[in-house]
């Protein structure tokens, strides 16, 4: 069995987290190094997961009242006084299945009880379908909590997942 540990991201990490954005940029959106460095210094929650010293996933998450423009941020921060978004969460293809989605949820849930938010939340690609995230994110315990349009006429289903503090 492989030693999975999830860790603060650091700088080192940078190059191995923009190669996993791009594999993944159909479910997410492009991020090269200065703006992984922009979100990083937003993030309130920004982890990896490694295993084998390599990394295979990474999570970023802003807390509620930072200056983070996103039209899905801005979506939230217009209904909800404390939440915790989250930005981007990608795993690697050759990982995808083996619980690491899970473990990070289980970590970030955690972070939001021990930093007093009660509110985890996300969006999900529904035009075109995202239908594997939407399941996964059900399990966990998120709903929908209303849609809208993005750019490049996608849709998307604003998700959140109460957190019991």
């Amino acid at each position: 069995m492989e030693k999975i540990i999830i860790r603060d991201a650091t700088e080192h990490d940078y190059p191995e987290i923009v190669k996993l954005n791009a594999d993944q940029v159909e479910f997410t959106s492009p991020m090269d190094i200065d703006r992984l460095k922009l979100l990083d210094s937003l993030a309130d929650y920004h982890r990896v997961v490694v295993t084998e010293a390599m990394v295979v996933a990474f999570m970023l998450a802003m807390k509620a009242n930072v200056p983070y423009e996103n039209d899905n941020y801005d979506w939230f921060s217009a209904r909800y006084e404390n939440f915790l978004y989250i930005d981007r969460v990608v795993v690697t293809a050759g990982y995808q299945g083996r619980r690491i989605g899970t473990l990070f949820y289980e970590d970030i849930f955690k972070f939001a009880r021990e930093n007093k938010i009660p509110l985890v939340t996300c969006e999900i690609n529904i035009l075109p379908p995202n239908e594997r995230s939407l399941a996964f994110h059900a399990k966990l315990g998120f709903k929908e909590v209303g849609e809208q349009w993005i750019q490049n006429n996608k849709k998307v289903s604003m998700q959140a997942a109460r957190i019991f503090i």
